[in-house]
């Protein structure tokens, strides 16, 4: 039996159901598993109960999560350079819940750290206390945003050398860790999975009938934060007049974002759908001509792949691993010219001339959960074998 403890500050709770939801699934697979015992430390960063963090005072401090069991340790986040203490506040937090772990019988054999800021410098931390090998993947933003921070990326860096082993998304990702001193010869490329029997093709024309849609779909999905740009992607439909857009996601730009599309006199075409249950994304992934994609930065994004797996060609920002991803016409198109009229252009090109649905499909096979899951035990069991013959 291998005893995991999964370390990470994004993972869903009762307030943010699709918080780090592809944690959470990658995390799922791995429990289920017969030979792992698995539990999870999510720490929670908040300030005063205000606002935004008022709601999240409601999660509880331990519980299940869809049959995880689920520790969620509170850390203080301080205004303006409080980000630096984040790694040792999150350590305490973490410090804390494993004591009460270990005193309840479960003793981790290896903690699977599942994002580099602020959690890569704490789960190290707690790895060395408790005599515990320790996995930290990359993912994107964590590597990309707080990799320009010079002392964010001292310790992400010091926590990749102390690291037993490391994880990333994309060639791409692992790339981008080299290059800010992480040692490529502990970096294992660890792809995303999906769940392809779900993501796929269906009749796209019934699909869009019971959106209420006629005409072509785009479709764009992801938090409403300022990198994930969908001020160009509605400035884009915009360009298309017979187009209709549909955002996916919850954040802090959708007031902004509701007043471009009040001024540029689009609410009858361009929807804010909310936060959508990613049990519905299938459907709405399957009804879209086209997935539009303009974040600024990405790891390898697991909205592409779901895509073009339900036979959605995708139109995106040629960020992170987008190129590992859309690797053929088919796919869909890269854009490195971040411009509204750049990004209309090759959506009306793959609106006039649509590639099969299972031609798309046939992109996205070699992301499966198996694979991932197998890959993920693999490493993991490495970190622990390896630690117990430097013992």
């Amino acid at each position: 039996m291998l005893n995991v403890l999964t370390f990470s500050s994004l993972y869903p709770n009762l307030v943010q159901p699709n918080f780090g939801g592809f944690v959470e699934r990658q995390t799922a697979r791995l429990a289920a598993r017969d030979d792992v015992d698995l539990k999870v430390i999510a720490p929670i960063g908040t300030f005063l109960p205000i606002g935004p963090y008022a709601a999240l005072s409601r999660v509880p401090a331990r519980g299940e999560h869809n049959g995880i069991a689920v520790s969620w340790p509170r850390f203080p986040l301080l205004p303006a350079v409080g980000w630096r203490f984040n790694p040792a506040f999150a350590y305490r937090a973490g410090r804390r819940v494993l004591l009460d772990l270990i005193a309840e019988g479960f003793r981790p054999d290896v903690i699977d750290c599942e994002f580099f800021w602020p959690d890569g410098p704490a789960a190290v931390r707690l790895g060395s206390a408790f005599g515990i090998p320790v996995s930290i993947k990359a993912r994107g933003s964590d590597i990309r945003l707080w990799g320009a921070k010079p002392a964010a990326c001292r310790m992400m860096v010091e926590a990749a050398n102390a690291a037993n082993g490391l994880l990333a998304v994309s060639e791409s990702l692992k790339a981008d860790m080299i290059a800010l001193g992480m040692p490529g010869e502990k970096i294992r490329v660890h792809r995303t999975g999906i769940e392809l029997d779900r993501f796929r093709p269906g009749d796209r024309a019934a699909a869009k009938a019971r959106l209420g849609v006629s005409g072509p779909l785009l479709l764009a999905v992801g938090n409403l934060v300022a990198l994930k740009r969908f001020d160009l992607a509605i400035a884009a439909a915009a360009l298309i007049p017979d187009a209709t857009l549909l955002i996916a996601g919850e954040g802090r730009e959708r007031r902004k974002l509701e007043a471009q599309i009040a001024e540029r006199g689009l609410a009858a075409r361009v929807h804010l759908l909310g936060a959508v249950h990613h049990g519905e994304m299938p459907a709405l992934m399957a009804a879209a001509d086209v997935f539009v994609h303009t974040s600024s930065s990405e790891g390898l994004a697991n909205v592409w792949v779901e895509a073009l797996a339900s036979g959605t060609p995708v139109v995106t920002a040629n960020v992170g691993a987008a190129a590992e991803v859309v690797d053929r016409p088919e796919a869909g198109t890269l854009i490195d010219d971040a411009r509204p009229a750049v990004f209309a252009e090759a959506i009306r090109a793959v609106l006039a001339a649509p590639p099969a649905t299972e031609t798309v499909r046939a992109s996205a096979l070699r992301f499966d959960w198996k694979t991932n899951t197998d890959t993920l035990h693999t490493h993991l069991s490495g970190l622990v074998s390896g630690a117990e013959t430097e013992q």
